[in-house]
């Protein structure tokens, strides 16, 4: 029985890795929830005007509060998108944070591009990304 749970749990990991293999994209995994927890909790934080005030007043002493690794605070106070979601960020709690920036949706999403806001508004209005070269780095689709 421990072999086929010890062979189970391989081949989950092996298959939740298949996901890191789509180019720009980052799957929400139960691995990446777990290091990102208390990054996510910071975010939402944000959701009450007191905590909006505070992280105004000092990102860096509000931040320091939280027990997010120093790579995560750096990621946060650099508004460094991408690297927040490879530490574990979710982006809908990390919406909180760009939100209280002011920064609509679209166009925070376009930061973890290569693209302007208005190309990146452009390509969403002409349907998205062509998924020529983004669907798996081995499969060389």
């Amino acid at each position: 029985m421990t072999d086929q749970n010890d062979r189970s749990v391989q081949d989950i990991h092996e298959y939740l890795a298949e996901f890191e293999d789509i180019p720009g994209t980052r799957v929400y995994t139960a691995s990446r929830a777990r290091k990102g927890y208390h990054l996510n909790q910071f975010a939402m934080s944000l959701m009450k005007p007191e905590n909006r005030e505070r992280w105004k007043a000092g990102e860096r002493a509000y931040l320091d509060e939280w027990p997010l690794t120093e790579d995560q605070k750096l990621a946060v106070l650099a508004r460094d998108y991408n690297r927040m979601l490879d530490l574990g960020g979710n982006i809908y709690f990390l919406s909180k944070i760009f939100s209280t920036d002011g920064i609509p949706f679209a166009e925070a999403c376009s930061t973890m591009t290569d693209m302007t806001f208005p190309e990146y508004r452009q390509m969403m209005l002409d349907g998205g990304r062509s998924p020529v070269g983004n669907r798996s780095i081995k499969g060389g689709f």
